[in-house]
């Protein structure tokens, strides 16, 4: 989770607004609603509609009432929000074929290898 985390900083985006965007994309152009979201969410436990408003501040999203219950909100991702899940897909594209070229030994050391650098610098940290 924190390669992903680290992966998506460039972008101001979290794993959980990834996540909706992520969502958003799979029903488009299609709206749905929140509980629609949360309950497609990975971290179910995550506050969708705040998550949803930091998309719509940065113009990812779009949020609507929905018809005479006020309510419910409509969410739909913008042409921007589809533009960024393509960058990033992109991005992410490129990095599994450079992993891909690994075979399953450099793999495991690879792992070994950032799992104890990792421990390091939590060492470090709580010292």
């Amino acid at each position: 989770m924190q390669f992903v985390t680290d992966f998506l900083k460039p972008y101001k985006l979290t794993l959980q607004q990834y996540n909706i965007l992520r969502i958003l994309r799979g029903k488009y152009p299609e709206a749905i609603t929140v509980t629609f979201i949360r309950d497609r969410m990975l971290d179910r436990m995550s506050d969708v509609s705040r998550l949803v408003e930091h998309l719509r501040k940065k113009e990812l999203v779009v949020r609507t009432t929905a018809g005479s219950d006020r309510r419910r909100m409509d969410i739909i991702i913008t042409e921007e929000g589809l533009t960024l899940l393509e960058e990033i897909e992109k991005e992410n594209e490129q990095m599994d074929k450079r992993l891909a070229t690994l075979d399953k030994q450099e793999v495991v050391q690879l792992n070994f290898l950032l799992d104890k650098f990792r421990n390091i610098v939590i060492a470090e940290n709580v010292m």
